[in-house]
């Protein structure tokens, strides 16, 4: 990795964390403590913000692991930063099924509303966005993620309004954009239609 000027020297997990870094470790059987890596790596993260050397060093030693076996999980998968983000970290999915129904203007919307594209974070510091492969939605495609939630169903105006509520501070419900049930057909359940679900989502609703 390269030397990044914002990294910060030491981390440790405060109390909170710690414990529940102590709690996951203890699920898995003696000798295997090690697979609490990436559970540990997303709790270093939450509390720091993104992902520095400092607490990948510290889940290493946390797990009794070489430092470098930590790296090459934290570098693998796209959930961790490795340098800071914006409050609203955006993941667009642009493989296939997604692509096919319109992640393009997904990116579009951002580049028009944020001026940023894959790997930017917009002027203001409040939104980091990058493109992913495969967010396992693909029937609810195309998706975008804003920090843990998903976002479905999306097209350019829809992924508008999305980011402008956030600018505001204002946080839409998750879900379909479209007032889609789950994943059910885009016209509604074809099967299990006797059960009762909730009405649409409102972020459905104040798209309309």
């Amino acid at each position: 990795m390269s030397a990044d000027t914002s990294q910060p020297a030491t981390f440790a997990f405060n109390a909170e964390y710690d414990a529940k870094a102590d709690a996951i470790i203890a699920r898995y059987p003696a000798g295997r403590q090690q697979s609490a890596v990436l559970p540990l790596l997303d709790l270093a993260q939450r509390q720091h913000g993104w992902l520095p050397r400092a607490a990948m060093d510290h889940v290493a030693v946390k797990l009794k692991m070489a430092p470098i076996r930590v790296y090459e999980v934290a570098t693998f998968y796209t959930m961790f930063n490795l340098k800071p983000v914006g409050r609203y970290f955006l993941q667009a999915c642009t493989t296939t099924p997604c692509w096919l129904r319109g992640s393009d203007e997904i990116m579009g919307a951002c580049r028009k509303v944020l001026g940023i594209g894959g790997g930017e974070t917009s002027a203001d510091g409040l939104f980091s966005l990058i493109e992913v492969e495969c967010l396992g939605a693909c029937v609810n495609a195309p998706i975008l993620q804003v920090n843990d939630d998903f976002y479905e169903d999306l097209d350019g105006p829809a992924t508008e309004r999305l980011l402008e509520s956030l600018r505001r501070g204002e946080v839409p419900p998750m879900g379909s954009a479209t007032g889609r049930q789950m994943s059910a057909p885009a016209g509604g359940p074809t099967t299990l239609n006797s059960l009762s679900f909730d009405a649409a989502p409102a972020a459905a609703k104040g798209a309309e």
